[in-house]
């Protein structure tokens, strides 16, 4: 968010702010560990290394409009944090003074009740906005979107537009583009400044939209396929409208850049069965409640692994090297799996799901996992057989690496895809399932093997 635009009037907002609350603005002499050339990002961390305490009586010191920008900078648990400890009238302010789409992720990460009682302190133009974006599933088009847009009259001409930008830009969202509609209030076309500036006077906006291929977004499209557009599409925002075609407002590049380290964060900790949106801020009961359940799980996974080996517990009595090479099986399965697992999470997450080309992908991996494996398994089939002298034992430890390998890589593969076929996340706890089938199952091919061939 920019920290330059002209602030508020200082003496209307401390008219506004109750009584009790310590309004310290810009005439309050500085702010220990802040200057007024500090970018909000830079004071969103200086915020978060304070304790609670500290935050709230920084946050009082600043500005409404700068401690706005900061906050909305900050971690998500941080902002929770923050809100639940400030008083509800300054929280009311600062909410105000941010962009809708901020103000509206800090009111869905409060409890109900906290978050009605900021909305009725709130303005009610404000607060007609925020309940309004309240009503879109967060992870949606709608939950991510700004609506402080410029929208024009496609009737107006391009010396119009201008004048009209110039004086609604300064309490509007960068304008990239700007946005003509018809008199419906349906998006009829995608305006940039350049085109605008270039344009000969008197030019109708219809004009220039004439032969457009317009990209917009319903409301309702998942996030993650609206940044897959922004970037298939190489634009600095996207139009969402609803089923009607009218103009709701813009999800910009801003947003889409927070969206996708936001997903890439959540898979990589939901493959491991943490929380998706933890953070080391987040409190420690959170974090025991979101990765108990999987670690439950992983258990009794382990406990179907130890079971496989207790049934061939005779044939490790007789040759105690099976326990030795046990680990090799099912570490290179796992790995083997994992890469797999990586690539194909990777590959849900930047392109729209087509179901016969995710398939195809998994018997790619196989045959990766497969030519990979002929080297692993001719490594391993020298070294064990330069260990033990035993031919026939080598040729069993390499034949149960070869089974797991190819069922690691396509266990690792397929497990995303049959995830997303059953409606959940393709990353959730993904790891924990490749691990549990490349440990049960390369325990079952090398002692298997070994018991048929050995004994």
């Amino acid at each position: 968010m920019s920290s330059n635009k002209a602030p508020h009037d200082s003496e209307e907002l401390r008219k506004e702010i109750p009584e009790q609350v310590e309004y310290l603005g810009p005439d309050a002499g500085g702010v220990e560990g802040m200057d007024e050339d500090t970018h909000p990002a830079d004071a969103a961390e200086h915020i978060e290394r304070l304790d609670i305490d500290e935050q709230v009586k920084f946050v009082k010191q600043l500005p409404i409009k700068d401690a706005a920008e900061s906050i909305a900078e900050m971690d998500r648990h941080d902002q929770q944090s923050l809100f639940q400890n400030l008083n509800h009238g300054f929280a009311a302010k600062i909410l105000e003074q941010m962009a809708p789409d901020d103000a509206t992720d800090i009111l869905e990460s409060l409890d109900e009740e906290h978050r009605k009682a900021l909305l009725r302190r709130v303005k009610a133009k404000e607060r007609a906005e925020l309940r309004n974006l309240l009503t879109f599933h967060p992870d949606s088009a709608g939950g991510a979107m700004n609506t402080e847009v410029v929208i024009l009259d496609q009737a107006l001409t391009v010396d119009q537009a201008i004048t009209k930008m110039r004086d609604e830009v300064e309490d509007k969202e960068i304008p990239y583009y700007a946005y003509l509609v018809d008199e419906a209030g349906r998006l009829t076309g995608v305006v940039s400044l350049r085109d605008m500036l270039v344009a000969r006077h008197g030019k109708l906006l219809r004009e220039l939209v004439k032969s457009q291929n317009l990209v917009s977004v319903t409301y309702d499209t998942d996030r993650e396929e609206v940044a897959r557009l922004i970037g298939h599409y190489n634009l600095l925002a996207i139009p969402v409208v609803d089923f009607g075609n009218r103009m709701l407002g813009v999800v910009t590049v801003d947003d889409v850049i927070d969206i996708i380290q936001q997903e890439a964060s959540e898979d990589m900790q939901a493959m491991v069965g943490a929380g998706a949106d933890e953070t080391i801020d987040s409190p420690v009961s959170y974090s025991v409640k979101k990765r108990l359940p999987w670690l439950i799980l992983n258990v009794v996974n382990s406990a179907v692994s130890a079971f496989v080996v207790h049934l061939f517990e005779g044939s490790i009595a007789q040759m105690a090297i099976l326990a030795v090479l046990m680990p090799i099986v099912a570490n290179q399965a796992g790995n083997t799996g994992q890469q797999a697992l990586a690539v194909m999470i990777r590959q849900l997450a930047v392109e729209k799901f087509d179901r016969k080309r995710s398939w195809l992908a998994v018997l790619r991996e196989m045959r990766i996992g497969m030519i990979n494996g002929c080297f692993i398994c001719l490594l391993v089939w020298g070294a064990v057989l330069a260990l033990t002298r035993n031919l026939m034992l080598s040729n069993v430890m390499t034949g149960a690496l070869a089974i797991d390998i190819s069922i690691g890589a396509f266990a690792g593969a397929a497990i995303p895809l049959v995830l997303r076929e059953i409606g959940r996340d393709p990353a959730q706890a993904s790891s924990i399932f490749l691990t549990a089938i490349t440990d049960s199952l390369g325990f079952l091919s090398l002692l298997g093997l070994a018991g048929i061939f050995l004994f």
